[in-house]
């Protein structure tokens, strides 16, 4: 029997577990977890800067500096600075990253699957409702949402403080 104290254990336990087979999946990619989110989000929005990655993945500047260093040197996504704004780098996906979405979204799929085979498909389908229903509740968004993704312009524009 569960003991009530024990819900957040398994929860993050579960969480570390799925990201391992997450990790299994996008190996061959040569990407991790966070670096696949953030093609997945730069493919919805297109262009947007360095800072408001950050803010969106909820992580500091330097650790997205890090992660999209990675993802330059392997030519996935470019970083220009911003014309309009020197001090500001943008982002966005180069053919390569663009192409390599389908990857990533075939690994997702695979977890998606472990996922449903373990818990079977109506729990799978229930367990991602909570999940994302606890997101919203903590005040979190998707990456390319709090981005505004499907906007025609860049996600930074009016969020510059003078």
């Amino acid at each position: 029997m569960l003991r009530k104290d024990h819900k957040l254990h398994a929860l993050l336990h579960s969480a570390n577990l799925i990201e391992q087979h997450l990790r299994i999946e996008l190996e061959p990619l040569g990407l991790r977890p966070r670096q696949a989110r953030v093609l997945h989000a730069l493919g919805r929005v297109g262009t947007c800067s360095q800072v408001d990655l950050a803010r969106a993945f909820n992580v500091s500047p330097a650790s997205m500096s890090t992660m999209t260093q990675r993802l330059v040197q392997g030519g996935y996504i470019l970083r220009e600075v911003d014309p309009e704004e020197r001090r500001t780098n943008t982002l966005q996906l180069t053919e390569k990253g663009r192409a390599l979405l389908s990857d990533v979204h075939k690994a997702w799929r695979a977890v998606d699957k472990i996922i449903q085979n373990a818990v079977g498909a109506e729990n799978a389908e229930q367990l991602a409702s909570l999940a994302f229903m606890l997101r919203d509740a903590l005040g979190g968004r998707p990456p390319a949402k709090a981005l505004g993704a499907g906007k025609p312009h860049r996600a930074d524009v009016g969020a510059r403080k003078g």
